[in-house]
């Protein structure tokens, strides 16, 4: 029996959406929104039941939706994607469905059956906040607005005065990458594979400078890693959206390398019910099965859930080694008021894998041998039993947010985390020389001398991060201020393994020999700990002119109890960084600033002359940039040029061998980036760097002034677009341009040439349903990735991948 009385909103919501029918007279949630309903907006709604549909639309309309529930019951809509007034989506969403809209004036919209608007029902209006997108929400599309990354605030992009690119989870979806570092192959500034195909590992280099140490951080707390083999890694499923900040960022964050940083934004729990089931299968035996689910757990959307997950069964592409993983993350949301908010969120994670990494002789890859042979391009020298790259990492945290009033507010984020490695390979080193006589004999390039390594790595860490927000309004003047205090400790329980492993024939590859460890040649018990305190002043003057200034003091501290060696060696460190910003945001969407900016991490290298550690290794930044955003568009259109200085870099004599702190590093460039929609339904996404001075420019070995430490390409372009016709379909092509280098330190004996590799996209949408089907590297273009004194990496091998999504 059904009954004919209004719900409120946070019931209605759970009873339409949870229950996916709606059995009584209500109205259908809406939003108000500041957009005419006469202009056409981008849509971008999956399908599925007709009355969860209907609420999405009228949501992200901002309109008023009355209806006789009970028309919606047992009818589905096929979405709705692409540019629409609201009476051109109603009229699409409504189709085939018997039903019509009818305009009551304002933003007010009654559905009714066709002919039946002369005995239309009263009217019940539901209201509800903006939905306005934030810093840490969903983005629909590719193009996001907020950030916190490069303020800890909830800041408009256009309004942050340094480089900071947001990929967004629709985005990584699109482009097929299956790892963080493919997620970011279209943002300027980032080498993705600056030593090949690394199953290991996402290595990276922000603006010509190695990313690896001291690791990621995922909702804005760091992975840190001690410099040793384990290091958090990302599941991509587990992401809502990936962030680069390029630049020092030490004001904010701490320990950092000149670069930059990632920060990862994990899924969250959602008011909106989301139940997903996505099942994959791709070349080299990959098949994965993968679940997403969110919504309220009670009555009135005070708590709210999500558990996301997976289980994959793959091979890595050599020698049939397994690249298995189950991951998990549940989290949980209270509101016990809407100023109070607590989100508790665990993960874990088990990778199963063997081990491709590692480089080949130069002579082979990028020369051709005296005989003119190379080496075939699935060249495997390491032990497809042996090599194995087991870690199991978990970690349980919270992310805490009160607001006393409009002004005031605290945030108190933090994290427990423990990562268990077992990392065990066989790489190869250079060609076994049989006749010393001939060098050009083919016997002297048919063996290949190889060794061993392996680190058993424990890695303990506990990190929470404090914020105080103050925004004051004063005339014309506001200020956002910020002051934070952050702690984290690691603890690395870490051994080191290195000797040498059997030759390999290459005309004959025993790829599966008996490989012995021996005793460990370090033992380390290592412990890091650090106390940051910043403050932040975020300076608006009347509706233009925008300043940040920032200053942080870190007391950091790192000690080294060596078990081989016998030695305990205690690093105390003190560093004061600051930041300083200035943007002009003009009524016409140009927003031209200034940026300086500093960074710091410590070294955990003595001495010899005094025993003692070395200071700190810095950095610091000067950029000009420029972003535009036409009125009313979410285009956006960004350039920086930046000139950046990595100091106190550690360098050593080649002749004794002893370290000194002379290194300097000077990388210069321009970084263009593009996110738009030219046209309906269609999406343009765009990165081009010019790096024309990455140099070594200090050192303590003058061979190696003038050169630069990583290979970076003077040009590199990345543009991908997609294009979703009105049947359903998409299709979506992208091109990767890397120019030549001589590679690390131009120790190539020649130059590597340049490379461009086509990713592609075919999907269709369905109701509850989307099929895509992506491919990398689409031609499986063979080139060499990098070279590195006497050793190159080649490149990664095609990979396709089909993905069924079903929603409901």
């Amino acid at each position: 029996m059904k009954s004919h009385h209004t719900l409120p909103l946070a019931r209605h919501v759970r009873a339409a959406l949870l229950t996916l029918m709606i059995s009584s007279i209500t109205p259908i949630p809406v939003l108000h929104a500041a957009e005419k309903e006469a202009v056409a907006q981008e849509y971008q709604i999956p399908a599925g039941p007709l009355s969860q549909v209907l609420s999405r639309f009228a949501a992200e309309a901002g309109i008023l939706l009355s209806a006789n529930a009970a028309l919606a019951d047992g009818k589905a809509s096929a979405g709705l994607h692409g540019k629409f007034t609201v009476q051109q989506a109603l009229d699409t969403l409504l189709k085939g469905s018997g039903l019509e809209v009818e305009h009551r004036g304002d933003h007010r919209y009654a559905i009714l059956p066709h002919s039946a608007k002369a005995s239309t029902l009263p009217e019940v209006q539901v209201t509800a906040a903006a939905n306005k997108e934030m810093a840490w929400s969903p983005i629909k599309g590719y193009i996001a607005e907020q950030s916190a990354t490069g303020t800890k605030t909830d800041t408009s992009l256009m309004e942050t005065p340094q480089s900071v690119s947001v990929v967004t989870k629709d985005f990584i979806q699109a482009i097929g990458a299956q790892s963080l570092r493919e997620g970011m192959a279209y943002t300027p500034g980032v080498n993705v594979a600056p030593y090949g195909p690394d199953s290991r590992y996402d290595w990276i280099a922000l603006r010509g400078i190695d990313a690896y140490s001291p690791g990621f951080y995922q909702d804005g707390l760091p992975w840190r890693n001690a410099g040793t083999f384990a290091t958090g890694r990302i599941e991509n499923y587990g992401i809502e959206r990936l962030e680069i900040l390029r630049g020092p960022a030490s004001v904010l964050y701490g320990q950092s390398t000149a670069g930059g940083l990632i920060n990862v934004v994990s899924k969250r729990p959602t008011a909106t019910p989301l139940k997903e089931i996505q099942m994959q299968l791709g070349n080299y035996s990959r098949e994965q099965l993968a679940g997403d689910f969110s919504g309220p757990l009670n009555e009135d959307g005070t708590v709210l859930y999500r558990i996301t997950g997976l289980v994959r069964d793959a091979d890595l592409p050599r020698q049939g080694m397994k690249d298995d993983r189950v991951f998990i993350a549940p989290s949980i949301t209270f509101l016990p008021s809407d100023k109070t908010s607590l989100t508790v969120m665990s993960q874990y994670m088990n990778s199963d894998a063997g081990i491709v990494a590692g480089a080949l002789p130069e002579q082979g890859t990028l020369l051709r041998t005296p005989s003119g042979q190379k080496l075939p391009y699935k060249t495997f020298v390491g032990d497809r039993k042996f090599n194995r790259f087991e870690q199991k990492q978990w970690y349980v945290g919270y992310l805490f947010e009160h607001s006393f009033n409009d002004q005031w507010t605290f945030r108190q984020n933090a994290r427990y985390s423990e990562v268990d490695l077992a990392y065990w390979q066989v790489f190869g080193k250079r060609y076994t020389k049989v006749n010393l006589a001939n060098p050009e004999d083919p016997s002297n390039f048919r063996y290949i001398t190889r060794d061993m390594n392996g680190s058993p790595d424990h890695i303990k860490a506990f990190t929470i991060d404090n914020q105080l927000q103050w925004r004051i309004q004063a005339g014309d003047w506001q200020h956002t201020l910020l002051a934070g205090l952050d702690y984290q400790k690691v603890r690395d329980r870490n051994q080191f393994y290195s000797g040498s492993a059997p030759d390999l024939d290459l005309l004959a590859p025993d790829t599966a020999q008996t490989i012995v460890r021996g005793d460990p040649v370090q033992d380390s018990s290592i412990k890091l700990a650090q106390t940051g305190f910043y403050l932040q002043d975020q300076i608006k003057w009347g509706s233009h002119w925008i300043a940040t200034l920032g200053g942080r003091y870190d007391d950091a501290t790192t000690q080294n109890a060596e078990r081989v060696a016998g030695t305990n060696d205690r690093f105390n460190d003190h560093k004061f960084t600051s930041r300083a910003g200035l943007l002009y945001l003009a009524d016409n969407g140009i927003a031209p600033y200034f940026s300086y900016s500093e960074s710091f991490i410590p070294t955990v290298t003595v001495n010899t002359q005094t025993g003692k550690g070395f200071k700190p290794e810095t950095g610091k930044q000067y950029e000009f940039g420029v972003r535009y955003q036409p009125p009313g568009s979410k285009n956006r259109y960004s350039a920086a040029w930046f000139n950046l200085e990595r100091n106190n870099f550690i360098s050593y004599d080649p002749n004794s061998g002893s370290p000194s702190q002379t290194g300097q590093i000077q990388v210069r460039g321009l970084e263009v980036e593009i996110q738009a929609q030219p046209i309906e339904n269609m999406n343009l996404i765009t990165a081009y760097t010019y790096t024309p001075k990455v140099e070594v420019t200090a050192s303590s070995n003058p061979a190696l002034i003038g050169t630069p430490l990583l290979a970076t390409p003077e040009n590199t372009l990345a543009v991908w677009s997609d294009y979703r016709f009105n049947n359903g379909f998409k299709v979506g092509l992208g091109a990767r341009y890397n120019g030549s280098t001589h590679g690390n330190f131009d120790s190539a004996s020649e130059r590597i040439p340049s490379f461009t590799l086509w990713d592609a996209l075919v999907a269709y949408d369905l109701p509850h349903w989307t099929l895509a089907l992506n491919a990398r590297n689409l031609t499986n273009k063979e080139y060499v990735a990098n070279c590195a004194s006497g050793s190159c990496y080649y490149g990664e091998p095609r990979r396709a991948m089909l993905t069924a999504t079903y929603r409901w």
